[in-house]
């Protein structure tokens, strides 16, 4: 009988260890991290096996489904998840992704958390919502001293422990957030969600609310007009006397991306809740915990530009096309090796960052932290999309298929974006902090001057943006131009200092020295694309 399916020219399966990352490995020694290689190349191994890789399949695959009432007509309000999402769950929180840097003193905690974060990223990103929004939440909790001593340590745990219950009464707690609603979106002051006093030192909010990831958390961070203004709650989901805060479940977002994770519309019907920070000051009490959530948006974009990445190349290596691998057609190197650029320019700015983080007590190093996290969240996260796009066409008609997992990388991409606020909230967000904190303008530019000399493409770069700075007609106007720029010598600082050369220099070239397109794959002839295509061989 003749052969009529044989299978050949197939690419092998992609099992490895996803801390073998040379960018974000330098990066933890760089933030006296290096005590944690161990557990990362651990987490690595798991994020690369073909177990892991099928739990993140299979979660998206069987999404979160909404259950408002039982079979009697009660209210439960209660979403059902895959079990394998309670798996991906407890390898994050295990491993202290959601919230252990907090009460851990060792130096670089939080650069060792965000790597760890990063590695586990690139098997599953929806999961990774409620375990940024808890790590977020610690330190704006913190506004009520009361309520930290109370629920810090079981944030902080590294137990997870799913289940509707008085908080209290677990062995470890997930947080959420839920701010923008339908009529104000970003902006939070139209908020119309409103808080009274109780007269019990509770306050009885009412309203509805718009995006509400991770409806299943434990406790709530939300915003509420009370009597002295917009004002910053904690709203757990079982009361102190074991009752169910009426905190109701309309419907579950049906979203591009990010299936796996439950985001709701939520009504609070008289929901009780502690007020966090002072009457008025809910935006200065919840700032912090954005800021945290915008580094996460980074590190989320970078680990996904390197698992595009990641795959293309080993996609490249096995696939054959005209008579040779498809990573030896010069074409194919030059953009493998501009995608490769890309997602580390994006890991080392994202995990520098992140060490800026265990610097609290440093107030440049916080200066710069502020606004470095507006630029590069901006760009970074700006960036993803279009990497995905590039990554999943190296497969060609294969990377169209689900079964690739390119189309969920795809779809995931545009979120980071979004989430805390889109590319005009980030751009004008860097603004408002050069105009309110000028210090942070000088912070940012001691850390890029940091390689000056090293390459004069980079400073010729670093003279344009402070003219353009200086320039303050229309700067709302050009604000996506000037934090653009902003990010990319930030960026191209990072690379010159601590990069290999072949990488520095691509980048340098290409962002810098006009040479080279606008689409990836575009670097000039004499880079050395082997050199930089070898940092992404999984």
């Amino acid at each position: 009988m003749p052969v009529t399916h044989e299978v050949t020219n197939q690419v092998p399966p992609l099992v490895y260890d996803v801390a073998e990352d040379p960018a974000l490995l330098d990066a933890v020694a760089r933030a006296d991290a290096s005590w944690v290689t161990g557990e990362l190349h651990d987490l690595g191994r798991l994020a690369g096996s073909e177990q892991a890789q099928d739990w993140g399949r299979l979660v998206n695959e069987n999404e979160p489904v909404l259950r408002t009432h039982d079979r009697y007509g009660h209210r439960i309000d209660e979403v059902e998840f895959h079990p394998h999402w309670h798996d991906l769950m407890n390898v994050a929180v295990s491993h202290g992704l959601q919230a252990a840097p907090w009460r851990d003193e060792r130096p670089g905690a939080h650069a060792a958390r965000a790597a760890k974060m990063y590695v586990w990223g690139q098997v599953e990103a929806g999961h990774t919502c409620p375990i940024s929004m808890t790590y977020a939440a610690v330190p704006a909790l913190r506004a009520n001293p009361e309520l930290a001593a109370q629920y810090e340590p079981l944030l902080a745990s590294t137990v997870y422990d799913f289940g509707l219950r008085e908080p209290s009464t677990k062995r470890g707690l997930i947080a959420g957030m839920s701010m923008t609603e339908k009529q104000g979106g970003s902006d939070v002051r139209a908020n119309t969600t409103t808080a009274r006093p109780a007269g019990d030192g509770t306050y009885r909010l009412v309203g509805h609310k718009w995006f509400t990831s991770a409806p299943m958390s434990d406790l709530f961070l939300t915003l509420a007009q009370a009597p002295g203004g917009l004002s910053c709650f904690l709203l757990p989901r079982v009361l102190p006397d074991g009752t169910r805060n009426p905190i109701r479940l309309q419907r579950l977002k049906d979203k591009l991306g990010n299936r796996s994770n439950a985001s709701s519309e939520i009504e609070y019907e008289d929901a009780v809740g502690w007020l966090v920070g002072d009457e008025g000051r809910g935006v200065r009490t919840i700032i912090e915990m954005v800021n945290n959530t915008r580094l996460d948006c980074a590190l989320g974009s970078a680990s996904g530009m390197r698992l595009g990445a990641v795959r293309a190349v080993h996609h490249a290596t096995h696939r054959h096309a005209f008579g040779k691998t498809l990573v030896d057609q010069p074409l194919m190197a030059n953009v493998l090796a501009d995608l490769v650029v890309e997602a580390e320019a994006a890991t080392t700015v994202s995990m520098r960052l992140a060490a800026a983080g265990d610097r609290r007590d440093d107030e440049q190093e916080q200066a710069f932290r502020r606004l470095g996290l507006a630029v590069s969240k901006y760009w970074v996260c700006k960036r993803a999309p279009m990497h995905a796009a590039e990554a999943l066409e190296c497969f060609g008609g294969n990377g169209y298929v689900e079964e690739s997992g390119m189309p969920r990388l795809y779809r995931e991409a545009p979120l980071m974006s979004i989430w805390e606020g889109s590319g005009n909230v980030a751009a004008l967000d860097a603004l408002r902090a050069m105009a309110r904190q000028p210090e942070s303008v000088a912070a940012f530019f001691s850390e890029v001057e940091l390689a000056a000399g090293g390459d004069s493409r980079l400073d010729d770069a670093v003279d344009r943006l402070k003219k353009d700075l200086s320039d303050v007609d229309d700067l709302e106007f050009r604000a996506r131009r000037v934090v653009e720029s902003m990010a990319l010598v930030l960026q191209g600082s990072l690379l010159v200092r601590h990069g290999p050369q072949s990488v520095a220099d691509a980048f340098c070239s290409t962002r810098f020295g006009g040479d080279g397109g606008l689409a990836f794959g575009t670097l000039p002839a004499g880079m050395d694309t082997s050199a930089i295509i070898g940092r992404a061989r999984g």
